[in-house]
């Protein structure tokens, strides 16, 4: 998460901005819309191995925290964006009129009218999308991370494991060593609980910035 969050947050919001305000209303607009819009749909497998191709292969990164967490940010992307985007397009007209009319620049209007006015719509996508993020293990199978790591990572260039590869791991051999299916059973309850505190962030940083505003 360390490496998902600022890489699919600032790309994902920065790119939601340039398509809503900056680029021509055009076919080229409509195609990278149509595009991002596919992109959402895509199964995470396929992104796994994209990752694996890209950062795995190409870039000889190997299985290391850097390669899983650009894995995945390329998987929920295209729902950060579509989320910022319905944000921004929520965010009344009348408001920027108003800014541009007491001599704002576009990027002060940004700054102080439509972002703060987003925001409850992006952080909540935001952390919806990574929510989804840490229930993902598919795209970390394939590219290679073990389903067992007892030392764990010190950095982003480690190699590492995650939680639905440990659940994995201890169901499969829960056969052999009873007291895995114990463990087994507590890390699906870690999950579970990681999962709700961050969806119910999301509701509160909703509820709050809605009152605010």
């Amino acid at each position: 998460m360390a490496v998902v969050i600022p890489v699919t947050v600032i790309i994902g919001i920065g790119t939601a901005l340039y398509l809503e305000l900056y680029i021509k209303r055009g076919s080229i607009q409509s195609i990278i819309q149509t595009n991002i819009a596919n992109l959402a749909g895509v199964p995470s497998i396929v992104y796994g191995i994209l990752g694996l191709t890209v950062f795995v292969r190409a870039m000889d990164f190997g299985n290391i925290v850097l390669a899983g967490g650009l894995t995945l940010s390329l998987l929920i992307l295209p729902i950060v964006i579509v989320a910022a985007q319905e944000a921004v397009r929520s965010v009344p007209q009348h408001l920027s009129e108003a800014s541009y009319g007491m001599g704002a620049t576009k990027w002060q209007t940004i700054r102080r009218i439509i972002l703060p006015a987003a925001l409850p719509g992006i952080l909540t996508g935001s952390i919806l999308a990574l929510s989804r993020a840490i229930g993902e293990t598919a795209p970390l199978t394939v590219i290679g991370i073990p389903a067992l790591l007892m030392a764990h990572p010190g950095g982003i260039f480690d190699k590492f494991t995650a939680l639905p590869m440990q659940i994995y791991y201890w169901t499969l051999d829960s056969s052999l060593v009873d007291e895995y299916a114990n463990l087994a059973a507590a890390t699906i309850i870690v999950l579970l609980l990681l999962l709700f505190i961050l969806n119910s962030v999301a509701v509160l940083i909703r509820n709050k910035f809605q009152q605010r505003l």
